[in-house]
């Protein structure tokens, strides 16, 4: 099976690129390998990814509308994961307009790609961002999402409203994954246990949020590389027989009208965020300087995913303990960076 992946020189791509790669698919990676972080660790990635005879890649950007009609043309993949995103909360308030240029346009030059290929199967990366200010936990797929608390995830609510229309409209059958705080090696500077990591080695502060009253559900990358690869070789999601307009199933998340399913991944084991610090301090070897600071706009304080319908369906269920995934980390972070 040729399976065409977005966003391979990224965190999540890498590892799903990988996961097919070793389970024997033929991988297109499609990457524009932007400057929003550190290059370096992108073409790391991409170093690896590109030893496999199975991969090849295509430096382009999903914005680029010409370049990605053309990639679908040439390649005709069988199926499709787009995980390329600009991601980040807080870069959405510096320069909203790259959010619309890749989240937006971008994908709606990926669901064309489909329209006009025959793919089988459309998986996209969500966020479980989209819940916003949504407190009942643990969050389910059922659950109201109409309250976006930043741009990132109105982009990302935006991503799952275009497919289900392109999915109805054309028969595309497609699924969103909605992505609980993934984490682990080879993950992106910006994010919390990077600096953090960073941070506790070079004797720097680090700025905790909501002065460290958050709780997250700490997911691993590679148990999401595998839940996103079971999904994207698995069943098909199915348009229901016994749909009735008149008296729809109040369940965004599992349409009747398209074949179009949403699913949450996550670990579904919450962890306090001093805990998650803790840990860093410990397998660093050192104490963290720490700066307590209020809550950020955009952010949530608590996040908890409901998988039981990804393991009902996929038989999807997390195995990396926090613990071992954040001394995981550690060791990929000293070892790259020889410190």
């Amino acid at each position: 099976m040729k399976v065409l992946v977005t966003g391979t020189a990224g965190f999540i791509g890498f590892f799903v690129a990988k996961n097919l790669l070793d389970r024997g698919c033929s991988v297109v990676g499609i990457d524009n390998v932007n400057p929003y972080y550190d290059v370096r660790i992108k073409e790391a990635r991409l170093a690896i990814l590109n030893a496999n005879p199975n991969f090849k890649e295509l430096r382009i950007d999903l914005a680029d509308r010409k370049a990605v009609s053309q990639a679908f043309e040439d390649e005709k993949p069988n199926r499709v994961v787009n995980l390329a995103a600009q991601a980040g909360v807080r870069y959405s308030f510096e320069n909203p307009y790259v959010y619309i240029d890749s989240n937006i346009m971008g994908f709606l030059n990926i669901l064309e790609g489909c329209r006009h290929n025959e793919v089988e199967h459309l998986v996209f990366a969500s966020t479980a961002s989209v819940y916003g200010a949504n407190g009942k936990m643990p969050w389910k797929e059922t659950d109201g999402c109409n309250h976006q608390m930043s741009l990132y995830a109105a982009t990302k609510k935006a991503n799952e409203v275009m497919a289900h229309s392109y999915s109805h409209l054309f028969k595309i059958p497609t699924t969103g994954l909605r992505f609980f705080n993934v984490y682990g090696p080879w993950g992106r500077p910006d994010m919390a246990l990077f600096l953090f990591v960073r941070n506790i080695i070079e004797g720097k502060p680090i700025n905790v949020f909501n002065n460290g009253k958050m709780v997250r559900d700490f997911t691993y990358v590679e148990d999401i590389a595998e839940g996103v690869c079971r999904v994207v070789l698995g069943p098909l999601p199915q348009i229901k027989p016994d749909w009735n307009g008149n008296d729809p199933v109040p369940d965004p998340s599992n349409s009747g009208v398209a074949p179009f399913k949403l699913y949450n991944i996550g670990n579904s084991h919450p962890v306090q965020l001093m805990r998650y610090i803790e840990l860093m301090e410990e397998y660093v070897g050192k104490k963290a300087i720490i700066n307590f600071m209020p809550i950020q706009p955009g952010e949530i304080e608590v996040s908890e995913a409901d998988n039981s319908r990804l393991y009902t369906d996929y038989n999807y269920k997390p195995k990396v303990r926090v613990e071992e995934g954040v001394k995981n980390f550690v060791e990929w972070y000293r070892g790259f960076y020889n410190v």
